[in-house]
């Protein structure tokens, strides 16, 4: 791709991002769940947008995961456990601009799977 394509689809996921986040904050009762998706990993945190804190947050490359599905369920299993260790059980989900499919639907599905309410 060229370097103009690929800055066009940044504007178009920064102003779908920007469209989301206008919708949605997170509280300390429901904290907002951002992903985070390279081409090598994904990161994920709960944000309380009241105080802007991260209440907790998880790393793909610390778990030794890669940005597909698989690793998505992975890294979601281990965000659920650090959800619930912190009293989180009800949370927004922010996809971050990008769409409702494949590694982040994984994500938000294996979520909901270990207890999260999204």
């Amino acid at each position: 791709m060229t370097a103009n394509v690929l800055k066009r689809k940044l504007a178009l996921r920064i102003k779908r991002k920007r469209r989301i986040r206008a919708k949605i904050s997170g509280t300390a009762l429901k904290p907002r769940v951002s992903i985070f998706k390279s081409n090598r990993t994904l990161y994920v945190q709960a944000i309380e947008d009241v105080t802007a804190t991260t209440i907790a947050a998880a790393d793909g490359r610390k778990l030794g995961i890669k940005a597909n599905k698989e690793g998505a369920v992975v890294l979601a299993k281990e965000f659920a456990k650090t959800l619930k260790a912190k009293g989180v059980e009800e949370a927004l989900f922010d996809r971050n601009g990008y769409l409702y499919h494949g590694v982040v639907a994984a994500f938000a599905d294996a979520l909901r799977e270990n207890g999260i309410k999204l």
